[in-house]
């Protein structure tokens, strides 16, 4: 770990994408859009028939989960599940994130983003990555998109990008908690 990241008491990183393109052949279904995406599952190592079924799972105030929650040993690497722009994905309890990673960095699909962890109102004891997918919304604030579950969309267990080697875009820096 590269230093302590102050600042922010959970780490949840954004995959900074943008709204707008279409498919070729005019609009394509949300359903359509998202498996052409071939999401790869963003907790390396775990295959996508172990991501649980927790998408529903109860919250206080008659809400929903409406994210998965993907556990694995605390530090296990974190990666970008896509490099679409048509889609937001959000990545939470972070226990250290990639060393100059930005709002707006692109990141590629494989990429590590950080390493899975406890920040934020996650259990001390339970580390795990908490990962979304939401539509963008037509007002521009990401945190209103509609969530859908990404699990029919996984088809792929994760794995770092073949290009990426150990080094300044792969060493990770703490986040607080």
């Amino acid at each position: 770990m590269n230093g302590r990241w102050s600042g922010w008491c959970s780490l949840a990183l954004v995959a900074f994408q943008v709204a707008g393109c279409s498919l070729p052949g005019g609009e394509p279904t949300l359903d359509s859009a998202l498996r052409a995406r071939q999401l790869m599952v963003p907790v390396a190592g775990v295959a996508p028939d172990q991501v649980p079924d927790n998408f529903r799972a109860p919250r206080s105030g008659a809400r929903i989960h409406g994210a998965v929650d993907i556990p694995a040993p605390r530090g296990t690497p974190v990666l970008s599940a896509d490099e679409s722009e048509h889609f937001i994905y959000y990545y939470a309890h972070l226990d250290a994130y990639c060393h100059g990673l930005a709002k707006d960095t692109r990141l590629g699909r494989g990429q590590v983003i950080g390493s899975v962890g406890t920040t934020g109102d996650a259990h001390r004891s339970e580390p795990h990555l908490h990962f979304q997918v939401m539509v963008r919304p037509s007002n521009g604030r990401w945190w209103d998109g509609d969530a859908i579950d990404p699990r029919p969309y996984f088809t792929s267990a994760g794995r770092r990008r073949a290009s990426a080697r150990r080094g300044r875009h792969e060493e990770t820096r703490e986040a607080a908690s």
